[in-house]
C-alpha cells in the first residue's frame, strides 16, 4: 500500500480521535454493522477527496466494512488532521495522501495519486477530484461508474459541467439531502465556525457587531449561533427572499458597504468570489476580524488586502495581522480558508453522522444503479434521506407517531379527488 502522511508515529492519538468520533456516529455504526455481512461494495475502489478528519475516518472505515478499497486525499490544505491520517494508514490499511499545510503542488499531486488507483466511485468535497478526473480523461474517466459531492460549492461546479454536456458520469449531490444541508450546514457549520473563531482569537462575542455575508443554510446557522452568544448580528445578502428572512429572524440587514463600517467580526458564507473587497477593507474599524466559512479561500479578497497593507505578521496561530497604510489593523483567520477546519476541528461528529451516512448509502446506490442513470447531477434518493433520518431518530431514542387506518384512508380520499 502506498501513502503519504506526516508521521505514522501519530497513529495512537489519531486512533483515539477516531474512536471518540465513532461513539457519536450511530447511523454509520449501524450501516457498517449491516455491511459486514452484505458487503455491497465488494471489489469497488472508492477515490475520496474529503477533509481528513476523525469523522471522515469513520466514513472510510464504513466503506471498507462494505468491501470497498478506499483511497483518500484532502479537499483542503489546512483541514487534514495528521494523526487521523496516520491512524487510517497504520490501523485500518487505508491509503491516505494528505498533509496538513501542504502546498498547492502537493495538494494536486495527492489528487492525482488517488486517481492513479483507477477508482470506480469518486467522493468529493468541492469537486476538485471530479474536475481533475475530467481533465485526465481516458481510462481514468471511463472506469468511473459515478460519484458523490458533499458541498454546495462542488454541486454548483458539477451542475455547470452537466449543463455544458461535459459531465462524464452521474453524480449524487449529497449536499441537497434534507438530512445534510438542514443539519450539517446549519447546525454543523454554525457551531464549528464560531468555535474556529473563538479558538483562533479568544474573543468575547457578547456585544460584538458580527456580520454574516450570505444567508443560505450555513449563514443561517452562523448567525443563529453568534446571536446565541450575545453578538449583535447583521446579514449581507443579494437575494431578496433570503434578506427578508434574515430580517424576520431578527437580524439587521445591510449592504456590504454599510456593514463594513459597522461590523467588528466578519464571516463570509456565500460560495462566491471577492464578496469582501478593497473598498470594504478601507471602511473597516481598527481591529476588525475576517473569517471565511466557504469552501474556497476566494470570498475575502486577500490579494486586495495585501495590496492595501504595509506589513503582515502572524500574531497568534492562524491569525495574521495586516497593517494598512493609515495604521489600521485587520486580522485574517486561517489564511482565509475554511475557518472551522483551519482553526478548529470542523463539524461535530453527531451531525457528520447524517451527512456521511448519505455519502455511504449513495455510494452503494451508485454501484447498484449507475448503469441506468444519465450523466447528470441527481438528488439523494428520497428513500435514503428518510432512512438516514429514521436511523438517527432511533439512535436518539425518539419514536415517531403513526397514522391510524382512518387517517390514511382520509388522506387517500383527498389524493384520489373523492
Amino acid at each position: 500500500m502506498t501513502y503519504h502522511v506526516r508521521d505514522l508515529g501519530l497513529a495512537l492519538l489519531g486512533r483515539q480521535k477516531i474512536d471518540w468520533a465513532f461513539r457519536e456516529m450511530p447511523v454509520l455504526r449501524e450501516i457498517a454493522a449491516r455491511w459486514r455481512t452484505s458487503r455491497p461494495l465488494q471489489g469497488i475502489r472508492v477515490g475520496a477527496c474529503l477533509h481528513v478528519t476523525a469523522e471522515t475516518a469513520v466514513l472510510a472505515i464504513t466503506l471498507k466494512e462494505g468491501g470497498a478499497e478506499v483511497f483518500l486525499c484532502a479537499s483542503n490544505p489546512l483541514s487534514t488532521q495528521d494523526d487521523v491520517a496516520a491512524a487510517l494508514v497504520q490501523d485500518f490499511g487505508i491509503a491516505v495522501f494528505a498533509l496538513r499545510g501542504e502546498d498547492r503542488a502537493t495538494y494536486y499531486d495527492h489528487i492525482e495519486r488517488v486517481l492513479d488507483a483507477q477508482p470506480h466511485i469518486t467522493m468529493d468535497d468541492g469537486a476538485d477530484l471530479t474536475s481533475t478526473a475530467h481533465r485526465r480523461g481516458g481510462t481514468t474517466l471511463s472506469g468511473i461508474l459515478g460519484g458523490t459531492e458533499e458541498t454546495t460549492t462542488g454541486v454548483i461546479r458539477l451542475r455547470s459541467l452537466a449543463q455544458s454536456g461535459q459531465l462524464a458520469y452521474p453524480v449524487i449531490a449529497v449536499n441537497d439531502a434534507d438530512t445534510k444541508h438542514m443539519f450539517d450546514n446549519r447546525y454543523g457549520t454554525g457551531q464549528s465556525t464560531i468555535e474556529g473563531i473563538l479558538r483562533a482569537t479568544h474573543l468575547l462575542l457578547a456585544g460584538k457587531r458580527f456580520v454574516v455575508v450570505g444567508y443560505g443554510w450555513c449563514g443561517r446557522g452562523i448567525a443563529l449561533r453568534a446571536r446565541g452568544m450575545g453578538a449583535r448580528v447583521a446579514v449581507v445578502e443579494v437575494h431578496p427572499v433570503r434578506a427578508l428572512e434574515a430580517l424576520m429572524d431578527g437580524h439587521e440587514v445591510m449592504s456590504m458597504s454599510e456593514a463594513a463600517s459597522w461590523g467588528e467580526v466578519f464571516v463570509t458564507a456565500t460560495g462566491n468570489v471577492a464578496v469582501i473587497r478593497k473598498e470594504h477593507f478601507l471602511l473597516m474599524k481598527d481591529g476588525a476580524v475576517l473569517a471565511n466559512a466557504g469552501h474556497f479561500n476566494v470570498e475575502i479578497d486577500i490579494e486586495g488586502l495585501e495590496e492595501l497593507s504595509v506589513t503582515k505578521q502572524v500574531v497568534r496561530p492562524m491569525v495574521e495581522e495586516y497593517t494598512l497604510r493609515d495604521g489600521k489593523r485587520l486580522y485574517l483567520l486561517g489564511e482565509g480558508r475554511l475557518v472551522n477546519l483551519a482553526c478548529a476541528e470542523g463539524h461535530p461528529s453527531s451531525v457528520m453522522d447524517m451527512s456521511f451516512a448519505n455519502q455511504a448509502l449513495s455510494v452503494a446506490y451508485l454501484v447498484q444503479h449507475a448503469s441506468n442513470l444519465e450523466k447528470r447531477v441527481y438528488r439523494v434518493p428520497q428513500e435514503i434521506d428518510e432512512e438516514v433520518a429514521r436511523l438517527k431518530l432511533a439512535a436518539l431514542g425518539v419514536r415517531l407517531e403513526e397514522m391510524t387506518p382512518r387517517q390514511r384512508a382520509y388522506l387517500a380520499s383527498w389524493q384520489e379527488g373523492t
